[in-house]
Parts: C-alpha cells; structure tokens; sequence
C-alpha cells in the first residue's frame, strides 16, 4: 500500500502549515530519514524528514500551499508498487486530514473523498526536524547560553538528488537571508551540523573581492521611506499568545537583590574540578538549582491553572521552561523533572536543550507541559525586567545581569557581584505573601548554596 506523508503536529498552537518548499519531487527517491520538505509553521520554517522509504509517487500540497495539520501531503510508492499507477490512481485529490483520503479512481467526479475498506493507505511516520540557527554560546557568558561547541569549519556539503543535480546543505532561515542578500551559498564554508549552512555563515559571508565588509542581513530604510513587513507566523503566534496572557492573566510583581559574590568564587571552585570532565558551570546552573529548590518549599507556584475548568493543578516534578531568543521570535524548551538531577546534569541537559531550541530542533515533548518559566536579558546587561507569564502557567522569574554593585554591609560600603531577579506571579492562584516567602528562600540559598543540601 502507499504511504501517506502527513502534515504533524509539533506544537500545541500549531493548527496548519504551510509548504514552503519541495526538496523533492516527483519520482524521486527518498531513504528513511531523509529531509523531502521545508514548511513553516507557527513557530518557524522547519524541514520535514521522512521515516519511511520510496518513491515520491504523488504530492498533493503544492509549494506555497496551505495544508491542516493530520493532511496528506503526498504519498509514496513501496518498493513493490509502480509510482505512476498510485499518481493515476490518486490523482485529482486535494489534501485532507490523514485517514480520510482513499483509493478512489481518477476519473471519480467528487473530491471529498471516502473511505473504502481496506483501500485506504497505511499512515506515514512525518516529522519536522527544524533548520539549525547556529548561534552558540559560552555558557559562563550566557545565563541561559548553549555549551560553546570546538566546530571545525568544513567546505559547505552537497547532496545529489535524483536528476543527478547537487543540492547545497543549507537551513531554510540561511537559505532566505542569502536570497534577500545576495549571497553566493556555493562560496560559503557551512559550520553546522554535518557542513550545513546555517545562519551565522551566510551573515558573517565576506566576499573575496572586500574582505572586510561583512554582507548586512537587510539594506537600510531610505530616509523619507518606509517598510512594511508582514508578520511571520512565529510573529503571529507570540504576539497572540502574550497579548492574551496580559489581557486574561492578572499579573502581579515582586523583586529581589541578591548577593551571589560568594556563589560565582563556589563556582570558579568547582569548575576547577570539573575541568578534566570538559564541564563548566554556569550561574544559570546554579539559579536553575535554587529555583527548582525554592519551588518544592513553595508548590503554589509550581503550578497550571485550567481558567475553563477552574482548577489549579501543582506538580511534584519541576518541568523548567527556559525562555531562548531565535530568529524572528522566541521559544521556550521545557527542561523535565529538573528537580531530579544535579548540578552537573542541568548544565549538559540544558546546554544540549538550548542548543537545539536554537538550531530548532526540539521534539514535542521538549515545547510542551512547563509548570514554571525562567527568562533572562543578563547578558545584553539589562539590569531588571518584568517577563509576561506562560500560560497555563503561573509564574515566571526575569533573571538580571549579575554585575558588580556598590552595596551596605553592615555601616561600609562594599562592592559586591549582585543579581536582581522578578517574578511575574498570577494573582488568581499566587498571593504576594507567597511571592515573597518565594523570592526570600530563593535568596537565602543562592547567598548560602550549602543551605540546598538541607
């Protein structure tokens, strides 16, 4: 029987998408795993890889189509079937959501189709490995940074598809930037995974001709002139969902100053002894840790709040979304069970995490059932910011730069390395005694991390 290749879900907002490209096309031949599509979602542009192998016999979604999510895109010939006897077969059939379309003749009148038995095609494993970003991070830079990778530059891979021609492997963000800029991919030398060019290649491009001008990723607005640009779905999706958390969620905010010179010399210290295992900490592993301790004194804000059902669920296990800023947008991977691991465990699990939020490249399971949201600006060295609550959530902490302060103790004035953090609390489930009693534990043990091992 044909396989369907289905339009997935991969988030919880995501309703349709929208084909971007074909990156193969009819009569081709596609191995398992291998990328056939790029579509955009609400989230990003992603590429569509395929599980099961065959011959692209019958794409139903055109290029530039839209198509809701569960819709046949196309479908593939097995190798005991003929490719050209399965498009006669299919043919005239517009997408519809999987399990709906079968067999039914070409010469049938109807497009809605029915389903007939045993006609109708087995269900395809599609999904959307999304384009790499490339923006990695040194961790003791970034309270929420990736782990920085020692990514050895290799010429730009090309791949041959089925007329013989060589497809350059490249990420759809990397792909629209050198199209709006003008730039030669052939030339570029792709630093992501596998030789891919990502989007740091095609913006840090020089040509050879002027070394030293680095080709700009959009030509400046003319003075008296004005550019209007239409809302990507990304755009689209974030702008809906925090307007409505600000308009629906009763948001409430309370601040802390807090000490950390002593937590950054405990952490000089151990990444001394961590250094034979490659692993440095960062104050962001050390927050994480405070928060998820801080979180199971006080379970309120550990939390979902289902507005519809009027009921307030709270968690054992801290599932941590991290707030991590991409192209054009924002995206919040959710580290699970957090509470579970240690020190040297959040910071791989959440460098691998960001990571791949960053080259857009998270499963499903890692976008989704967060129960608290930690967000920082610290290193563009924003001082304090009010972060917007991710529903159903209850609560999120905006992390501050950590910076040297002039501060009292007891009659001197000190300098001292100093982290401001604010919660974003729903004052439905979350009352400010509790905010408080919140943010003071947090303090005390991030001044006095040993108080974690009581």
């Amino acid at each position: 029987m044909p396989v369907e290749i289905t339009m997935p879900q991969l988030s919880d907002t995501m309703t349709e998408g929208t084909l971007v490209k074909w990156l193969k096309k009819e009569g081709d031949k596609i191995k398992p795993g291998e990328i056939v599509a790029e579509v955009e979602t609400d989230k990003a542009t992603m590429e569509m890889e395929s599980f099961d192998g065959g011959t692209l016999a019958h794409v139903l979604v055109k290029e530039g189509d839209k198509a809701p999510v569960g819709a046949v895109l196309a479908f593939l010939a097995t190798s005991k079937e003929n490719p050209a006897d399965i498009k006669k077969q299919y043919a005239g059939i517009s997408a519809k959501p999987a399990g709906v379309t079968s067999v039914t003749p070409s010469s049938a009148p109807q497009t809605t189709l029915q389903k007939i038995g045993s006609d109708k095609p087995t269900s395809a494993v599609a999904t959307l490995e999304q384009a790499s970003s490339g923006e990695i991070h040194d961790p003791t830079d970034n309270l929420h940074g990736a782990t920085r990778q020692n990514l050895e530059p290799a010429p730009a891979k090309t791949e041959t598809n089925g007329n013989g021609h060589d497809h350059i492997r490249v990420s759809p963000l990397a792909r629209r930037i050198a199209a709006d800029t003008h730039v030669p991919l052939q030339e570029i030398t792709g630093t992501g995974p596998g030789g891919r060019i990502i989007q740091r290649d095609v913006l840090g491009y020089q040509p050879k001709e002027k070394p030293a001008a680095a080709m700009p990723v959009a030509a400046a607005i003319p003075a008296g002139e004005k550019q209007v640009i239409t809302m990507t779905k990304m755009r689209t999706a974030i702008a809906s969902a925090l307007q409505k958390s600000k308009q629906t969620i009763p948001h409430f905010y309370a601040s802390i100053d807090i000490d950390v010179e002593d937590l950054s010399k405990l952490r000089e210290r151990m990444n001394q002894r961590l250094e034979k295992e490659k692993i440095r900490l960062s104050i962001a592993d050390f927050i994480t840790k405070a928060v998820v301790f801080s979180l199971g004194k006080h379970p309120v804000l550990n939390a979902r709040f289902d507005a519809a059902k009027n009921e307030i669920t709270r968690y054992s296990d801290v599932n941590l979304g991290i707030a991590v800023a991409v192209a054009d947008g924002l995206i919040v991977p959710v580290l699970r069970a957090v509470n579970r691991m240690g020190l040297k465990e959040i910071r791989q699990r959440s460098a691998d995490l960001i990571d791949r939020a960053r080259a857009q490249k998270l499963r499903r399971e890692e976008q989704t059932e967060g129960t608290f949201t930690i967000s920082s600006l610290g290193t563009m060295g924003i001082r304090e910011f009010n972060a917007i609550i991710n529903p159903p959530e209850v609560g999120i902490l905006a992390v501050g730069s950590a910076e040297k302060r002039a501060v009292v103790k007891g009659d001197a004035i000190v300098i001292r390395t100093m982290l401001t953090v604010t919660l974003s609390a729903d004052h439905r489930v979350v009352d400010g005694a509790v905010a408080a009693e919140f943010l003071q534990t947090l303090k005390q043990v991030m001044e006095e991390p040993g108080m974690m091992l009581i």
